[in-house]
């Protein structure tokens, strides 16, 4: 059966119960207390790949550091990743700074989803996610809780991580939107699927959106979304050697590695590999990526380097170089 053979046409009843229950029963969340795009921003953009409990401490050390756009954008790319470290990911903070200095020369914050997608790091979610909260721009989010809700209410077998079908589910995730608050439905279809309609062992008898939950009248609900295939994993052996001097260390910035491009890390060789190596000092996986990890003390020869060296104490190399990996490879370097 089609997506649209699906759809239900009133489903005003299901919002009505939807947000019912979100207004009392939404949690006290920091970047909720106002519409604040700035605010609303930071807080979408670190949600992206981390748990709701785990960004809070961070977000308020962020605002605590860069209280508005103008304090992000006059601030270095430097201080801006030093503080977003442990996050991961961290092209996001150099987006958020990027993006932080257009629009701040711009003198407003653009307040249309279509306009935010000029900006670094602002893709469909992120520039729906601002346009709607802060702005009541009427269009509909789609993060994997959203997914996940949706999927389950219209007991939809699609995969959903291909254009096509992202696409449809975006546009019922638009009508959900239609025609009320976007600001309270988007967030109430995501704060749903975080709390009730959750991954394994779903609330259903709590759910406000029970009683016309396609999926769950037929049994599927627990089969929905469809799992997305994951990627191949890869194996990399990345032979490092750590020139240390004066408590000082040589970094780099590096493109050697499939993830951290651009970061500042020790030189060396990175090579994929189709086994795991015999020789390696520890492992450490980003996303499908599993670097095998040599590390020596001998010095290399650093003028021969492509690319400009730096001495960094070894008290500062999160300041410069926030990633968990270069500190495994002081640790079992020196």
């Amino acid at each position: 059966m089609s997506l649209m053979a699906k759809q239900r046409p009133d489903f005003d009843p299901d919002r009505r119960r939807l947000l019912s229950w979100f207004l009392n029963n939404q949690r006290p969340l920091p970047w909720r207390e106002n519409r604040d795009p700035y605010r609303i921003w930071i807080s979408e953009t670190m949600l992206q790949q981390t748990t709701t409990a785990a960004v809070i401490p961070y977000f308020h050390r962020f605002l605590e550091k860069f209280p508005n756009l103008k304090s992000l954008a006059f601030a270095t790319e430097k201080e801006v990743r030093s503080a977003w470290a442990g996050l991961g990911y961290y092209s996001r903070a150099s987006n958020l700074w990027r993006a932080a200095q257009e629009i701040h020369q711009l003198g407003e914050f653009p307040q249309s989803h279509k306009e935010l997608m000029k900006y670094p790091g602002f893709g469909p979610y992120t520039s729906r996610a601002v346009a709607s909260l802060a702005f009541g721009e009427s269009v509909g989010v789609l993060d994997g809780n959203v997914i996940r809700v949706l999927c389950r209410f219209y007991d939809l077998s699609i995969p959903w991580w291909k254009t096509i079908e992202r696409n449809r589910l975006q546009n019922l995730s638009d009508q959900w939107a239609a025609g009320v608050d976007p600001r309270d439905l988007n967030q109430a279809l995501m704060e749903l699927g975080a709390t009730i309609c959750t991954p394994k062992s779903p609330s259903c008898a709590m759910c406000p959106l029970r009683l016309g939950c396609q999926g769950l009248k037929s049994g599927q609900h627990l089969k929905r979304p469809l799992a997305r295939p994951r990627k191949a994993k890869e194996i990399w052996l990345w032979r490092v050697c750590l020139n240390a001097k004066n408590d000082r260390i040589a970094l780099t910035q590096s493109h050697a590695l499939p993830v951290l491009k651009g970061h500042l890390l020790p030189p060396g060789q990175a090579v994929k590999l189709k086994k795991k190596p015999k020789r390696y000092k520890f492992v450490h996986t980003i996303t499908h990526h599993e670097i095998y990890v040599d590390v020596t003390t001998s010095l290399t020869s650093l003028k021969k380097m492509s690319t400009p060296v730096k001495w960094i104490p070894v008290s500062e190399i999160s300041q410069h170089s926030p990633t968990s990996l270069i500190k495994k490879v002081v640790r079992f370097a020196l």
